[in-house]
């Protein structure tokens, strides 16, 4: 069991969207304060707290220390979220956290940065979180999906959100170690899910995929290949 404890302004990050951490051997603690974050720690002994400079109660500089400098405690990966401004950047720092992010955060680097602090293998040998637009879209909004598998070739993602065969889409994710991809793809095959579950299946042929995105995608899906 994972033990995940997140400062209350950035809940919406990780709830908004479906992923990992909607397994049942995960956890998610909220905290208003930072005073409340650390009690929470000190009774569910919490595997990641991700925190925020500028939180109500003590100082994230307070909070980290007494973590850090407690037997008890320390044993946890810290994630600090700062504003992009050099002298909370600085702050952030100085707490000696696994990871800085700054505001205003994306979403998919968010929970790759969570799931590899945590150490949580995949479901799935192929899957990422990436982020989907449909071309023509009137309201031109782009919506977070999983893939359940991916090639340097195409992807499969799932999805409540309607798209047509033949639509055009951009999909947009982090690979480990890798900068964003972003490459256009066409849907062309849609798999529908059984009376009752409203989410469908879309597969997407990559278009003009650059050669740098398609090394990084096979060298994924190779090392996924190694694991299983």
């Amino acid at each position: 069991m994972k033990k995940i404890l997140i400062a209350e302004p950035l809940r919406s990050y990780i709830e908004k969207e479906k992923s990992f951490l909607k397994r049942e051997d995960i956890i998610v603690y909220r905290a208003a304060t930072t005073d409340d974050l650390l009690k929470i720690h000190r009774s569910e002994k919490a595997n990641l707290i991700i925190s925020q400079v500028g939180m109500p109660g003590m100082s994230a500089e307070q909070l980290c220390a007494q973590i850090r400098n407690d037997e008890a405690l320390r044993q946890v990966s810290l994630l600090m979220i700062s504003p992009d401004m050099s002298s909370d950047r600085e702050r952030a720092s100085r707490c000696k956290p696994n990871a800085v992010m700054t505001l205003p955060i994306n979403t998919a680097q968010l929970l790759e940065r969570v799931r590899l602090l945590l150490d949580i293998p995949w479901r799935g040998s192929f899957r990422v979180l990436l982020s989907v637009a449909v071309e023509g879209d009137d309201k031109g909004n782009a919506f977070f999906c999983g893939s359940e598998n991916i090639s340097s070739s195409g992807l499969l993602i799932e999805t409540d959100r309607v798209i047509s065969k033949n639509d055009r889409v951009t999909c947009k994710f982090f690979l480990p170690g890798s900068e964003q991809i972003v490459v256009r793809g066409e849907v062309v095959r849609i798999m529908k899910r059984d009376s009752g579950k409203s989410a469908n299946q879309y597969g997407i042929r990559f278009l003009d995929i650059d050669q740098k995105a398609r090394t990084s995608i096979a060298s994924f899906v190779n090392e996924r290949v190694k694991q299983t």
